[in-house]
């Protein structure tokens, strides 16, 4: 009889783990696919930009840079093979903070890499899995990783950019903004710094509380409340918050919505208070995806290049 409940208490035990497992399923609700269905009857001539094999691109697919239990996050590497020390661009996808893949960013990290960069599109926990900050925690590590094998990837440890595209795009100029703040930073083994010395956003709202801004659910399930019910971790979650005399160099690019641009204006004002390098590119007709599609990408990817070759002073052969 003792051990028919013990097994009876051991097998519901573990029903319940897997049951637990198996209902934090990843949201597919965002890809490149739906984004192009949703946007073609509006923008009928948009196209997807294939994938590119560059001869002077190493890649490397699924490393994994951080492990929770038995749970691993991994990254994609984009390497120029120069043997010379490049820049690196850390990619952050997109999704609502709840959907979103790293392969998204791969034509861009090709295509970025090929120019003389070290690209790395990263995989993150969504909000169905952890909510904020435990995304910022994993692309801070994300950042230690990279930098403990700058030797491996032949990079730069002190020209290192952030680049992220909407969601992603928030959350990387976050990541900017609080360089080397312990408050964004989870206890890890890692001893080298999380700076980066450049962010690239792409229509990524800077402040979650503005008149511009419309976030909504999304931002609610990701910041685990309303802005009514958390509006400290709305304001401390919103880059806006932390810009200074140390934020870095910054570049937006942007769609003709307005609500993905709040808090822009006054990030930029701060920064030109204090001397600090910003540039703005528009694109007054396009999907908010943009940098997902032609005729916006090619102009996306060599506005990014341009931006990174000044902010680091980079010439091509």
């Amino acid at each position: 009889m003792q051990k028919a409940i013990t097994y009876s208490l051991f097998f519901l035990m573990f029903s319940s783990s897997v049951f637990a497992f198996q209902t934090i399923q990843k949201d597919t609700s965002y890809t490149v696919n739906s984004s192009y269905k949703k946007y073609k009857k509006h923008f009928p001539n948009i196209e997807i930009p294939k994938p590119q094999c560059y001869e002077n691109v190493n890649e490397i697919y699924d490393e994994v840079y951080k492990q929770i239990d038995e749970r691993k996050l991994h990254l994609d590497a984009f390497v120029n093979t120069d043997s010379l020390l490049k820049p690196a661009v850390v990619m952050v996808h997109g999704g609502g903070w709840k959907s979103g893949d790293k392969l998204h960013m791969k034509p861009m990290a090709q295509f970025i890499a090929s120019k003389g960069y070290a690209c790395f599109a990263l995989e993150y926990r969504l909000s169905d899995e952890a909510q904020y900050p435990e995304g910022i925690y994993d692309i801070k590590e994300a950042i230690q990783y990279i930098k403990s094998n700058a030797t491996r990837f032949r990079i730069d440890t002190t020209k290192v950019a952030i680049l992220g595209t909407s969601s992603g795009a928030q959350m990387a100029t976050l990541v900017g903004a609080t360089n080397n703040n312990s408050n964004f930073e989870a206890e890890t083994d890692y001893s080298t710094s999380t700076s980066v010395q450049a962010i690239v956003n792409l229509d990524g709202v800077i402040a979650f509380v503005h008149p511009k801004s419309s976030e909504g659910k999304m931002a609610a399930w990701w910041l685990g409340g309303t802005s009514k019910e958390k509006p400290e971790i709305w304001k401390q979650a919103s880059a806006l918050t932390h810009i200074d005399e140390n934020t870095p160099p910054t570049l937006f690019i942007s769609s003709q919505y307005e609500r993905f641009q709040a808090g822009r204006e006054e990030m930029i004002e701060i920064m030109n208070k204090h001397n600090i390098y910003s540039q703005v590119e528009n694109f007054p007709e396009s999907p908010h995806t943009f940098w997902l599609f032609n005729p916006w990408y090619k102009d996306t990817v060599n506005y990014i290049t341009t931006f990174l070759d000044k902010t680091f002073k980079k010439k091509h052969k």
